[in-house]
């Protein structure tokens, strides 16, 4: 598999349609400006869907890659070391922040278990079950995968967006639940971008004290050792220092933007696969919005390097897609508003004001 063949694969939103919907909007009874951020969204989603007006998003899901990762035995994160499976089942039974907010907006969720580090029968039966391999390799010291491992992960995420597209899905909000996901996020992002372990290394969404944040950060300078002789080959660098959720959530972005499916981004994991699959493809991102901020530092590297703002900044950091789904009504609002606001009545011609002045 060659990722660069992706590049001539994915094509840019409809440049065309795009001037068309930026001239409605000069058109609309509201004045242009008047909404903000919300009419380049409106015009984002009239060139990514072909249409003008821009219909309105009626089928989003949520969709998460799940996995453990071998890092997470050093103590760098807040929760305990192959425990990814309890953090599925409180997606799937409802009781995590992503899953009341899905609930209350009526947005279906699917988890896929790329990676997990347990036994399938701890896992509810609603979970998407392609795992790659159980856990992944320590990336301070072995590879996160095998050559053939990152392939069939990366080959995973494509067919999963081809399932959602073929479903009818009109846009994802895409996150990861996994315990450890962090630290190779940090560690992609600080090898693409060309810098430090420090500057990348953050808390985590369970949040960690500061021996754990200098475990992290050793783990990280450590792994960018090992990332930095595979730069040139993005397969390799995902089976060095990524793991089996990250691959194929490289691989759905890329063939995402293939389909022409709309992406929210989520936090730092999302941020790093997106990363790497701008290197493969330099379109790409023209499909992706940022949904928030996630206050990681590697997350506003990466996002600065792809030239995408994010839609929110409340400071949630929880992870599992939260802030990107907290960033899909203002999508959809802006899909209603483009398509619903009425236009200002033509001008009538000179010759026509005459006449009914003469009336």
């Amino acid at each position: 598999m060659n990722l660069d063949d992706f590049s001539d694969l994915i094509e840019r939103p409809d440049g065309g349609i795009r001037r068309d919907a930026e001239e409605r909007r000069e058109r609309l009874a509201v004045r242009p400006g008047a909404l903000g951020r919300l009419d380049e969204l409106g015009e984002w989603l009239s060139a990514a869907q072909g249409q003008v007006p821009v219909r309105p998003v009626e089928q989003p899901k949520v969709v998460l890659f799940a996995g453990d990762h071998g890092v997470a035995s050093l103590g760098v994160s807040g929760r305990p070391a192959g425990g990814t499976y309890e953090l599925v089942r409180g997606v799937l039974d409802g009781a995590s922040p992503v899953a009341v907010l899905a609930r209350a907006q009526q947005v279906p969720v699917r988890v896929v278990d790329a990676g997990l580090d347990c036994d399938p029968e701890l896992l509810p039966a609603e979970v998407t079950r392609r795992r790659v391999r159980r856990g992944t390799g320590r990336i301070d010291v072995e590879d996160a995968l095998t050559a053939d491992e990152a392939r069939a992960a990366l080959e995973l995420g494509i067919a999963v967006a081809d399932e959602e597209a073929d479903s009818g899905t009109d846009l994802v909000v895409l996150g990861d639940v996994s315990v450890g996901g962090t630290t190779p996020a940090s560690t992609l992002i600080a090898a693409l971008c060309g810098t430090d372990a420090s500057v990348v290394t953050g808390r985590g969404g369970a949040g960690i004290d500061d021996l754990a944040w200098m475990r992290k950060c050793a783990a990280i300078r450590d792994a960018l050792r090992r990332a930095r002789p595979v730069l040139g080959d993005q397969l390799e660098l995902l089976a060095a220092v990524g793991g089996a959720d990250l691959a194929a959530m490289t691989g759905f972005l890329l063939q995402s933007s293939v389909r022409r499916m709309p992406v929210i981004l989520d936090g730092v994991v999302g941020a790093a696969c997106a990363l790497v699959a701008q290197r493969a493809a330099f379109r790409a991102p023209d499909w992706w919005l940022a949904g928030q901020v996630s206050g990681e530092p590697a997350q506003a590297k990466a996002l600065d390097r792809m030239a995408l703002n994010p839609l929110l900044d409340h400071g949630v950091s929880v992870g599992e897609g939260t802030g990107a789904l907290l960033a899909l009504p203002l999508v959809r609002a802006a899909a209603a508003l483009a398509a619903e606001l009425p236009e200002l009545p033509e001008p009538k011609a000179p010759d026509t004001v005459a006449a009914d002045a003469e009336d």
